[in-house]
């Protein structure tokens, strides 16, 4: 596995802060206006990342695809499958001035291709990463073919077993290419909290040796933050400016007021994960004279007498020797008269 994979400077993996996708999608409505909005905005919001998706409908749809129930549900329309992908696509030629504004607002570009010409034309833009759509990672044609470039892949895994996934990573990896990170994700919009299924994604980690990370399709932020906490390095949130907008993910998507609370939510989780060092923090170690005891004689000791725990107590605070150095008095003798009360040193015992 690769500890860590490089995407236009940003640092993925273990030790690195966890790599945040704004998931645009199709969320621009086809309006190019609203596309440059949410460019700048998930930057704004702290994403790293802003991802479209990169299609032509009828290379995705047949004319008698019907939409999938969430679609009919978030749309609201009769029009078909292939009409409402008609009206999302993103012309080819808006894709330069797409990366220009990515590039000077500090954003990294990402988009999802559904074809192999969508591989070839993002390829030809030379995007630096590419982001597999769940759908696509049984296509094993599909994964060989864009692994070949060489590029990180960013794999969802919605609706696959693991022997689905196991494959796909097969295939990915015989062409040479180990750059991978494999995310959790329910295909749902928006996905139940019971169906997110987030130990799957430290199983993957472990069992198939990459990095992982999650896809979140939840209308809450608690699975995102709990994925923080497993060990996830990448998490997409599908973004949008206003939830109540026209189109089959607007409804499953952060609004950038949700999406700075994700990002800060993640940054919060990554401070408290800390190391995996067991150590005391910096603020315990002044209290610790405070909160620890000191071995302290209980009542009047008399030189010679044996020192035993009916003598010998623990109080607060830590000024002398400590319980852990107990043994170093119990069962020993008073080389003087201890009163009532003293803190216990090495040179009152023989």
């Amino acid at each position: 596995m690769n500890n860590t994979i490089e995407i236009s400077g940003h640092s993925i993996g273990k030790g690195h802060p966890t790599f945040l996708i704004a998931e645009a999608g199709v969320n621009h409505n086809g309006n190019m206006d609203l596309a440059k909005q949410l460019i700048i905005s998930a930057k704004k919001c702290g994403a790293h990342c802003v991802k479209f998706q990169t299609f032509k409908a009828e290379r995705v749809v047949s004319e008698t695809a019907p939409k999938a129930e969430y679609q009919i549900k978030n749309t609201r329309s009769e029009e078909s499958q292939l009409k409402m992908l008609q009206s999302l696509e993103i012309p080819e030629s808006n894709y330069v001035d797409i990366i220009r504004i990515c590039q000077k607002n500090d954003i990294v570009f990402l988009s999802t291709p559904y074809s192999i010409e969508d591989i070839d034309f993002l390829n030809a833009l030379n995007v630096p990463a590419f982001k597999i759509a769940s759908g696509q990672t049984i296509e094993l044609f599909f994964l060989e073919y864009v692994a070949k470039k060489q590029k990180p892949i960013i794999l969802s895994t919605g609706m696959c077993t693991f022997s689905e996934v196991c494959k796909a990573v097969e295939v990915i990896r015989e062409t040479g290419n180990n750059q991978i990170i494999v995310l959790q994700c329910t295909t749902n919009y928006p996905s139940l909290l019971s169906d997110c299924n987030l130990l799957a994604m430290p199983k993957m980690r472990d069992s198939l040796d990459v990095l992982v990370g999650y896809s979140d399709h939840t209308d809450s932020l608690i699975a995102s933050t709990v994925a923080a906490s497993l060990g996830a390095c990448l998490i997409e949130r599908h973004f949008t400016l206003d939830k109540t907008l026209t189109g089959p993910d607007h409804i499953a998507s952060l609004d950038p007021n949700e999406y700075t609370q994700f990002v800060q939510q993640v940054r919060e989780v990554e401070l408290a994960l800390g190391s995996s060092i067991k150590k005391p923090a910096c603020s315990e170690k002044s209290n610790a004279k405070t909160i620890r005891r000191s071995l302290i004689a209980s009542k009047d000791i008399q030189r010679g007498e044996l020192l035993t725990w009916k003598n010998i107590t623990l109080l607060r605070p830590l000024i002398g020797l400590s319980g852990l150095q107990a043994d170093l008095v119990i069962g020993k003798y008073s080389a003087i008269n201890i009163k009532k009360n003293s803190f216990i040193n090495l040179e009152m015992i023989c």
